[in-house]
């Protein structure tokens, strides 16, 4: 491949990649009131009940608006690496007001998106959800314990909860 096709190769997917972080960052949903206790209580409930239907072992942090841990829960024997892992996939979401998923998927693309490992506070894994009421983020909610598809979908699960 000659010098000048790679280079029109890369600069295509430079574009790309920047024209997708540009509108992720631009999500719609402003920041709103911090999580209550009362409502991080729900959601971590919604995600931790899922996790006990699927007989997954999990660990579910929810986090306020500035990524401050509100409340967490870790089920019994769920493996101890888990709970970090929760709390960062739910700050990545909120940080980022998206869920950790898309860095995931950026990852997994590989070439230039691998520079989001340099992301301060971006945790490519997923199993991190925004938490939204009346259109405005409140908070993240983070669910680590089994595969990445099952941490989604009991963070899904907390997420729902509070819509």
């Amino acid at each position: 491949m000659s010098l000048s096709l790679r280079l029109v190769k890369f600069l295509s997917v430079l574009i790309a990649i920047l024209c997708t972080m540009n509108a992720l960052a631009q999500s719609p949903a402003p920041y709103g009131l911090p999580v209550s206790l009362e409502n991080a209580k729900k959601a971590a409930t919604a995600a931790l009940d899922e996790a006990r239907k699927g007989g997954w072992k999990m660990a579910v942090a929810v986090v306020d608006t500035g990524g401050i841990l509100v409340y967490y829960e870790k089920m019994d024997n769920t493996q101890i690496g888990s709970a970090d892992i929760a709390i960062e996939k739910a700050r990545t979401a909120v940080r980022f007001k998206r869920p950790s998923k898309a860095f995931q998927d950026l990852v997994a693309a590989g070439g230039a998106n691998l520079r989001i490992l340099r992301l301060p506070g971006a945790v490519p894994l997923e199993g991190g959800f925004p938490l939204v009421i009346d259109g405005q983020i409140i908070g993240a909610i983070g669910v680590s314990g089994d595969s990445g598809d099952h941490d989604s979908i009991c963070s899904q699960a907390g997420a729902s909860k509070l819509k």
